[in-house]
């Protein structure tokens, strides 16, 4: 496995955990590896120590203790897999990124150091140096109301060394024996948190009110040494704009969605974390200090939560949402007549006990006039049953930059917007796996050269019952398209596109066409059902993309009863879109359906081992049928036909498809019973 690459190992590591917590021969093979990754990197034991226990979780209770996953998930936490003396030595005199060697909590940190706190913003932006022992870290982790709930306790980073370092551009090696892991592991700890208090709350205004301050609470904390593990870990998150988060639609969990400001560094341990930087000093004091008291009081309410932000004048509760540090977006005409350009400014406007006037510079004003103008009129109206809706709908190059004007580290050039879905309560070990088939089809169509267009996004297990998504920009789904255009998909299609024969909609349709062929053939081989419009994307250039693969291969919703039988989702709306039956892509679309499936069976020995393997010892639904699941899977690449039979089985999938009279029952269930159109 040594002489493999990282990256390659990294793609595999749900099939190697799962056979590590299954296979004892297979755990003795690959023990060795693991030990070195987690010894050699802070990301991989972080990632190991989550699918360890999301896996393990599978093995039955009296086994449970004993388990060699969950011994191995327990020394990655309890840093016992920290680098030896002699990898200290040689990284100290080749300034590599390993890490150095174990020390008890205990031991005191070095006598020529310098005591390092990561600093709480206070009103004057100065910070509070204090003793950081490694005592203190543990009564502080986790704890958002010290602002020090992301530290490691370090002590190395402060020193004059660690200084020359950063001026010159060369990495800090830590020595004190700080926690590697910990405040990575309690940063994503502290947003699982968030999604477990909002499912608290009845209605979506408040879920709205209460993600806005938890991510308030939050702030304090950054910047940390921690990172978005939805991508590669050469960063650290600095801010994440509170008012910017958004609760996505779902009848009982509440994922949310998050943006992420970062700034990308060498390596995420040894580069210095970046200094904090208060937006507005006078403005700040007032609510830190009254977020970290509601925060220890638990005295949440959406009245008080605005008070934070200044008086901003009479709206519901529910335009919460919308609040962003440079500006309002647009409320609904039921508010009373205001100059929206310069009233409701929270960078400029004073604290809530404040009478002075507000003063805004007039550069200020031409340059919201002109991005007011400038903005793409398909924007979608705030509407507060459906928050996400009008902020997925922004392209992401005008949220970049609206961002980023806002944002006190915007100015620095290793800025960068990250964004990511939150989701607790869920169990995406199956997204995962789809990711996985997803990723390989899409390496395989790429080398056959069979045009197939798909976009895998990245799954990140937890736990067994939490993960995160990295969201697919510059996408809405279906239903919200129908919901707030009031239109047909073609007649959508028209609108953002142009007319018919057109040079930008014959494209646009070009990529409908080739995206909707790979995920009908996806659907088909993985059996993917619970295929509602609030489940299908549409980007900005015309494809689509499914997303949420909670019921695959041998479940389904309504306790498997059968609601959807069909191959794939295909309507005639789609069909409209590509010009018709009988059309010239409609045909182009069978034929790629057809290409897709050859060059699919050819590599099948790639594709089914990713779902055979895990199934493995799991528990997973998918997998309740046993081995008739995967002998299914294998059936459905249709090896035994030759490539004419083979084109008159796709023939037949799509017409059976196209006109499945369970597909409108199904359809028509989700709009009765979620309202989902």
């Amino acid at each position: 496995m040594f002489s493999f690459d990282e990256k390659e190992v990294d793609f595999y590591l749900p099939q190697l955990f799962n056979m590590y917590i299954h296979m004892h021969d297979v755990a003795e093979a690959i023990h060795p590896y693991v030990v070195h990754r987690c010894r050699n990197s802070v990301e991989f034991p972080v990632k190991a120590a989550w699918l360890l226990s999301a896996y393990s979780s599978d093995v039955l209770k009296p086994n449970w203790k004993n388990s060699q996953g969950v011994k191995l998930r327990d020394m990655i936490l309890n840093e016992e897999l920290r680098p030896s003396k002699h990898r200290w030595k040689h990284s100290n005199s080749s300034n590599t990124s390993h890490y150095p060697p174990s020390v008890h909590l205990s031991s005191s940190p070095p006598n020529k150091k310098i005591g390092h706190t990561r600093s709480r913003s206070d009103a004057t932006g100065l910070y509070m140096k204090q003793s950081s022992s490694l005592a203190n870290l543990h009564s502080s982790a986790g704890d958002l109301a010290t602002g020090r709930a992301f530290d490691s306790g370090c002590t190395c980073h402060l020193s004059s060394e660690a200084l020359l370092n950063d001026l010159t551009g060369r990495e800090t090696i830590c020595h004190c024996g700080a926690p590697r892991l910990t405040p990575q592991i309690e940063f994503i700890k502290a947003l699982m948190a968030i999604g477990k208090k909002l499912q608290q709350q009845p209605t979506k205004e408040q879920r709205t009110s209460r993600l806005i301050a938890e991510l308030a609470m939050l702030n304090l904390n950054l910047p940390a040494r921690v990172w978005l593990p939805t991508e590669d870990a050469s960063h650290h998150v600095v801010r994440i704009p509170h008012t910017q988060g958004v609760v996505l639609n779902s009848k009982e969990k509440a994922p949310y969605l998050i943006y992420v400001e970062v700034l990308d560094c060498d390596n995420p341990v040894t580069s210095q974390v970046p200094n904090k930087i208060l937006e507005n000093t006078l403005r700040f004091t007032k609510s830190e200090e009254d977020l970290v008291t509601l925060y220890q009081q638990g005295s949440y309410s959406p009245k008080t939560e605005l008070s934070m932000y200044g008086s901003i004048g009479d709206f519901d509760d529910a335009d919460v949402w919308s609040l962003d540090n440079d500006e309002i977006i647009q409320f609904n005409t039921k508010n009373k007549p205001c100059d929206t350009i310069s009233t409701f400014s929270i960078d400029s406007s004073t604290s809530g006990d404040s009478k002075e006037p507000v003063y805004i510079a007039a550069g200020d004003i031409r340059r919201r006039l002109s991005e007011h103008i400038a903005a793409p009129k398909g924007k979608f109206e705030r509407d507060p049953e459906d928050p996400s809706a009008a902020a997925l709908k922004e392209p992401w190059e005008a949220k970049v930059h609206r961002i980023q004007e806002s944002s006190p580290y915007g100015h620095l050039p290793n800025w960068r917007l990250l964004s990511v879905i939150v989701k607790c309560g869920d169990d995406l070990r199956q997204e995962l796996m789809v990711y996985q088939v997803l990723k390989q089809l899409q390496i395989i169509w790429k080398h056959e050269h069979a045009p197939l267009w798909i976009k895998p996004y990245n799954i990140v297990v937890t736990s067994k019952d939490s993960g995160m998504i990295q969201p697919v920009l510059n996408a809405v789904s279906i239903h919200q398209i129908k919901k707030h255009s009031k239109m047909s998909l073609l007649e959508y299609f028209k609108t953002e596109f142009g007319p018919l024969n057109s040079e930008e909609f014959l494209t646009a349709q070009k990529n409908f066409v080739q995206s909707c062929a790979a995920y009908c053939l996806v659907c088909y081989l993985m059996q993917v059902k619970d295929r509602h419009n609030g489940n299908i994307l549409l980007d900005a250039e015309g494809h689509i993309i499914h997303i949420d693969f909670g019921f695959i291969l041998s479940t389904s919703p309504g306790k498997n009863l059968g609601f959807e039988n069909s191959a794939f989702k295909l309507t005639h709306e789609f069909v409209e879109v590509m010009g018709g039956e009988g059309s010239d892509m409609f045909e182009y679309f069978k034929i790629l359906i057809l290409q897709g499936l050859v060059a699919a069976r050819k590599h099948m020995d790639k594709i089914v081992p990713l779902v055979e393997i895990m199934q493995t010892g799991s528990h997973l639904p998918c997998f309740c049928k046993g081995v008739s699941t995967i002998r299914s899977l294998k059936d459905r690449f249709h090896m035994n036909l030759t490539e004419e039979q083979l084109q008159l089985q796709v023939d037949q999938l799509v017409e059976s498809s196209l006109n499945s009279l369970t597909t409108k029952l199904y359809d028509g269930f989700q709009y009765f019973t979620n309202g989902i159109l």
